[in-house]
């Protein structure tokens, strides 16, 4: 039976309802702080896992053969077959096998017989979460020098990073539940997700001044959660159950509330966390909060942080707000207000506000987060340049150091970012050319290939730029085909990968790898039609990397490094050279004078050149347009 949500209220609405639905008593109380929580980090932390480790559905509804639904549409319906055209799957569930898209299940007409309808196509890898879509292993959490906060716990513990007399505070009862869960990255496997919301909430707990009671996972029983809810609710003063808020099968909170105590709501306009539960048992709140690990985090700071408060009988520890610009447009919806996550950084003295990834389980985005964005209820959304009010997670004196850096990716940005204050957003190399017209970035790392001369990025400034904007050398890095370990296929060439009809994982549009890519195929005479997977698209080398190592890709073009880290195959093409362009009057900016000198230094030249793939040749060098 699948739950439906029965409201859709204002959420200051929903927490003053509830409020008044609950009394505390004054009572005092000993507490202690985990080990980790304020700790500054000594070294860039990097992920021992992937999060998700395995192919996920993304909604409740129906796994299929995406080459089987292609022909469907309204004026010629099909009809599948369970077991043999579809199965059921809630969201999380593991995709496996033949399966290779997902059908949300508001999309499905359900038959007798164990049959369904569907008049719509569904697309390859269409709503599924790919391995390690959150963070992959090898990629940086958090750098050295970093004061680590609740949600940095939270994706630590995602990545496999698991090694951390008062005024009386509430006790906050804490109860994980998923059959999914596990605690431990040695219990870690097909289909099992380390709990990593719980030891966030711990975290936030003891920032809003409370005491938090953490309980095992509960795997996705009706009478088992009953039996813990209900002896969280005598042990503690406030009770927190995080997943099964939602409307899947396995969805049992809002059951379990109903059958010990009182439902007073569920689901608020709030996105991330519209289903959102609150009630009471024995005169305690209780609060279910959806799973993914950003709407747990939002949800959990909109609606327990007010109830701490409460029972502590102070006004809530509101986060400070400042005017910033937006970078670029957000849509937003009428249906519900809207919290994104967005990165800060001063631009020729104007607060530059950028938004991250949106996805309700991109953990990464609250790490890189410095600020909250709320889009009202009654908007649809921001434009670029608009003026907007942020909510402060880091002070300001930490984002006045940043040096901001949009365009290509490659690890030495994260390098860089141990050494300096540098906030680094990877949107291709196009798409830091396009930053750097707009002065919304102080650098863009490119590396894109001239195809008349052969040369790397002089081209972009006499092509896209007056002489007002100049290049900063790099870094050279060993571009090739990643496969995997033994080369199974075969793969010698691009061209193997066409005739072979294997299956290849590209880089996003603009990026300078995708562009090299394009080159080779054309100097081949080889069309994109003919490269299996061409409009499949990663963001960075690390997620290729990833996705040739599961097996969702036979092949992928990336660096060295990459293939290295993830223990594939490496087939090299050539060098290319990844450079920074940078405004000419940013040069006297103290930001970009450290910048330059970490370039040059000893110390830069030795751990890029311990890297696989990697070489220095006149780093920190400045190359002025002729133009």
């Amino acid at each position: 039976m699948r739950n439906k949500y029965i409201d859709n209220i204002d959420c200051d609405t929903a927490i003053e309802n509830f409020k008044r639905e609950v009394e505390f008593s004054e009572r005092t109380e000993t507490i202690s702080i985990t080990q980790a929580l304020h700790r500054i980090t000594g070294k860039l932390i990097t992920a021992r896992v992937s999060s998700p480790n395995y192919n996920a559905s993304a909604m409740d509804g129906i796994a299929v053969r995406s080459a089987d639904t292609m022909e469907a549409r309204e004026s010629n319906p099909f009809i599948l077959e369970e077991g043999k055209e579809f199965i059921y799957v809630n969201t999380g569930a593991p995709i496996l096998g033949e399966w290779d898209s997902v059908i949300m299940i508001e999309d499905v007409t359900e038959l007798e017989q164990g049959r369904v309808e569907i008049i719509k196509a569904s697309k390859p890898w269409q709503h599924i979460r790919p391995i390690g879509e959150d963070i992959i292993k090898g990629d940086p959490i958090i750098p050295a020098g970093h004061k680590i906060r609740p949600q940095d716990i939270g994706a630590l513990i995602s990545g496999g990073v698991l090694e951390v007399e008062v005024v009386a505070k509430p006790k906050v009862a804490i109860i994980p539940t998923g059959s999914e869960i596990v605690e431990e990255t040695s219990h870690l496997q097909v289909g099992k997700i380390i709990d990593s919301n719980s030891h966030m909430f711990m975290g936030m707990v003891e920032e809003f001044g409370g005491e938090g009671i953490r309980y095992s996972p509960v795997k996705d029983d009706f009478d088992t959660l009953c039996e813990t809810v209900s002896r969280a609710a005598e042990e503690s003063d406030i009770v927190v159950i995080n997943a099964g808020s939602s409307a899947g099968t396995k969805d049992f909170t809002v059951r379990v509330i109903e059958k010990l105590g009182r439902v007073i709501s569920h689901g608020v306009a709030l996105k991330p966390g519209k289903p959102t539960i609150m009630g009471v048992i024995d005169g305690k709140p209780v609060i279910g909060i959806p799973g993914y690990p950003v709407s747990s985090f939002i949800t959990f700071d909109t609606f327990v942080k007010p109830i701490i408060s409460h029972y502590l009988k102070r006004r809530d520890g509101r986060r400070s707000v400042v005017e910033a610009v937006l970078s670029r447009t957000i849509p937003s919806s009428l249906k519900h207000k809207e919290i994104v996550r967005v990165s800060l950084g001063y631009i020729d003295g104007e607060l530059l506000a950028t938004p991250l990834t949106r996805g309700a389980g991109v953990t990464m985005s609250l790490v890189k987060a410095h600020a909250f964005l709320a889009i009202p209820r009654e908007y649809e959304g921001y434009s670029a340049g608009s003026r907007v009010e942020v909510e402060l997670l880091t002070s300001l004196e930490e984002i006045e150091e940043q040096l901001i850096s949009i365009g290509s990716h490659d690890i030495v940005m994260d390098l860089i970012s141990s050494n300096l204050h540098l906030s680094s957003t990877h949107v291709g190399s196009m798409g830091g050319i396009s930053a750097l017209k707009r002065k919304q970035t102080h650098l863009a790392p490119i590396h894109i290939l001239d195809e008349a001369t052969g040369l790397y990025n002089v081209g972009v400034l006499k092509k896209y730029f007056d002489d007002s904007v100049c290049l900063i050398k790099g870094i050279e890095r060993e571009q090739g085909i990643m496969v995997p370990k033994g080369n199974p296929k075969g793969v010698e060439s691009i061209r193997d990968i066409a005739e072979k009809s294997l299956i290849f994982i590209n880089r996003q549009r603009g990026a300078g790898t995708r562009i090299l890519l394009d080159y080779l195929l054309k100097t081949q005479e080889i069309f994109s039609e003919e490269i299996v997977g061409y409009d499949r698209e990663a963001t960075t080398h690390m997620a290729c990397g990833i996705a040739v190592k599961s097996g969702d890709a036979d092949a992928a073009l990336g660096i060295r490094a990459a293939a290295d880290i993830n223990g594939l195959d490496f087939i090299s093409l050539s060098y290319e050279e990844y450079d920074f362009l940078v405004r000419e009057e940013d040069l006297k900016d103290v930001r970009i004078e450290e910048f330059i000198s970490f370039l040059k230094s000893d110390s830069f030249k030795g751990k890029v050149e311990a890297l696989p793939g990697y070489r220095v040749k006149n780093s920190g060098k400045i190359i002025k347009n002729t133009v």
